[in-house]
């Protein structure tokens, strides 16, 4: 497969023009030379891009995957550095889960308090979100 335009490369991986070039800002894509007035991608980087939309779905950090894709450059890197690095992000994710949950209780309770009627002044929810201390 020949050489892609940035155009082509954001349309195969299904993103924007844009986010492929702050994914070059960042670090995640190599910035490619132009040899023409285009620059020139190869084949390969819609795969990284793919992988790198992935890895956010999963909920890691564009600093967190810039680890996960520089670890097979490292001869020294194992599973072992990937387990670890999920493991972290799957203790984050729960935690995240644990405070929703909550969140979502106590928003429930205020959302049953409150008749939906009358004046906001004596308004649960508003009360909550004013005076969270309360």
């Amino acid at each position: 497969m020949s050489k892609l335009t940035i155009g082509r490369v954001a349309q195969a991986a299904g993103v924007g023009v844009e986010t492929v070039r702050f994914y070059e800002r960042k670090g995640l894509v190599k910035q490619p030379v132009a040899l023409s007035s285009f620059r020139e991608y190869p084949p390969d980087v819609i795969d990284r891009i793919k992988f790198i939309k992935r890895a956010q779905e999963f909920g890691f950090t564009l600093a967190e995957v810039g680890q996960l894709l520089h670890l097979p450059d490292n001869p020294h890197s194992s599973k072992r550095e990937v387990k670890q690095l999920a493991g972290q992000k799957l203790v984050e994710i729960r935690q995240k889960i644990d405070d929703l949950q909550r969140l979502a209780s106590t928003l429930e309770t205020l959302h049953e308090k409150c008749s939906g009627r009358g004046t906001l002044s004596d308004c649960p929810i508003i009360e909550s979100i004013t005076s969270p201390d309360k």
